[in-house]
């Protein structure tokens, strides 16, 4: 996958999947409970994503990136994100309170101070700094995601704001209903390794700043 991290960082990736594990267990948090399975299909579905926001970091440049992973479940993939970019912030939400507390816990545990977690839907969660990013595993469709987080747009910036959908195979029909103001950067295939299955991860902007842009041509 190309990717180089510490070893630091390649034993908390680690040491998510056992914390993981266990909770899984009594908490059911995964369907996936084989170790072998939840490399592929956890962490290194996950990482998929790490040349985007490593991308976008860059673009940045001095200025901290701050993403947030909508529907996290058991944190996926925002944990992994998280551990590979300590210089990133991210928002862990989700409204199981089950999940978000095992959230929290990982959190703690793998000392990540770069991430927060709430405990909400998505479209009552209020934005405590510009998001530049929003990601989502299995949230919803790509047009429900758009709406739902576009109150995350800073009104008064001129930054856009970008979202970053991990999908199966090609979500033709969901592009095509796509809000006007939604743009489609790009829709790149990855390929997991360890896993047969198709993925698609589709990089999409909103060009026109204000939260309620999105919601109009809904």
């Amino acid at each position: 996958m190309h990717i180089s991290l510490q070893q630091a960082q390649q034993q908390q990736l680690l040491n998510y999947l056992d914390l993981l594990q266990k909770w899984n267990k009594a908490f059911n948090l995964s369907g996936i409970r084989e170790e072998t399975l939840m490399v592929s299909r956890h962490l290194l579905d996950s990482l998929t994503l790490h040349s985007f926001i490593a991308d976008m970091s860059k673009e940045k440049g001095n200025k901290r990136l701050r993403v947030i992973d909508v529907g996290t479940g058991p944190g996926l993939p925002g944990i992994p994100l998280a551990i590979c970019f300590p210089g990133v912030d991210f928002v862990l939400l989700d409204s199981n309170g089950k999940k978000t507390r095992f959230v929290f816990q990982a959190k703690v545990a793998l000392q990540l101070t770069n991430v927060s977690v709430e405990n909400c839907r998505v479209e009552h969660y209020q934005r405590q700094a510009q998001i530049d990013i929003v990601l989502s595993r299995a949230f919803s469709s790509l047009a429900e995601m758009a709406t739902k987080t576009a109150h995350l747009q800073s009104p008064n910036s001129a930054e856009p704001l970008y979202w970053l959908a991990m999908k199966g195979v090609y979500p033709e029909a969901e592009i095509t209903q796509l809000p006007a103001t939604v743009a489609v950067e790009r829709v790149l295939r990855v390929q997991v390794p360890g896993d047969t299955g198709e993925r698609h991860i589709v990089e999409m902007i909103n060009r026109q700043a204000g939260p309620d842009s999105v919601l109009k041509n809904a």
